[in-house]
């Protein structure tokens, strides 16, 4: 494993933060609704390798329940200035509990040659199966 601290903002820098992420393991793509609209580019950081360093107060939230679940497992964050995506958190078991969804594109420091490696796993979130890629992945 190869943890590496990054820093990242949304567009205006009203919302910073840092995480550590192991890039190496890879970045997530998925096809559901939210992630598609959003063209999210993710990689997870567990609770305790997140930090909010500046702008909670900074970030509005929005929670979806997804057809067929009892509530909703993930929170997604947005900077009420900017309206950039921000680190959004959630309880995804398959994860390891708590998690931070970080948009790669967030990240200041991160080297574009490190990230062109990092391998892509791509998700069928629209179909509740995170365990196969989806039958389409070229808009993602």
């Amino acid at each position: 494993m190869a943890l590496k601290t990054y820093s990242g903002s949304c567009h205006c820098g009203a919302v910073r933060f840092e995480a550590d992420i192991d890039l190496s393991q890879g970045t997530v793509k998925c096809n559901c609704s939210g992630c598609t609209k959003a063209r999210s580019w993710l990689a997870f950081a567990s609770a305790d390798r997140f930090r909010l360093k500046a702008g909670a107060e900074s970030q509005a939230a929005y929670q979806w329940t997804p057809e067929g679940r009892a509530g909703p497992t993930v929170e997604y964050h947005f900077c009420k200035t900017c309206g950039i995506r921000t680190p959004g958190c959630g309880d995804i078991e398959m994860l390891g509990g708590l998690v931070y969804g970080v948009q790669v594109t967030l990240l200041d420091d991160v080297d574009r040659d490190e990230l062109e490696a990092a391998p892509i796993h791509y998700v069928d979130g629209l179909n509740d199966d995170f365990g196969r890629v989806p039958a389409d992945i070229r808009f993602l």
